[in-house]
């Protein structure tokens, strides 16, 4: 018999993080789970950053898609 889905995977890209069980709604971050939600109250700073650093990583891949659509051959890579 099949499980069912939990709570969490139905919730919007936008609500979740990075395909986690936790959201962020009205400033808050929650922990979701097919058994209940809880509030992430010890863990809101690193959340934070956490999301940050997603949405950095995020638009530097759009960057490297709009540089690479912009002059139609591939992007060179750049060594640090």
């Amino acid at each position: 018999m099949p499980y069912p889905a939990p709570s969490w995977a139905s919730l919007s890209h936008s609500e979740r993080l990075a395909d986690a069980p936790v959201v962020r709604r009205v400033g808050r971050w929650w922990l979701v789970s097919p058994s209940g939600t809880m509030l992430a109250s010890d863990l809101t700073g690193e959340l934070d950053r956490f999301a940050a650093d997603i949405a950095a990583a995020n638009r530097a891949v759009a960057d490297l898609h709009s540089a690479r659509d912009a002059s139609n051959g591939p992007v060179r890579e750049v060594r640090r």
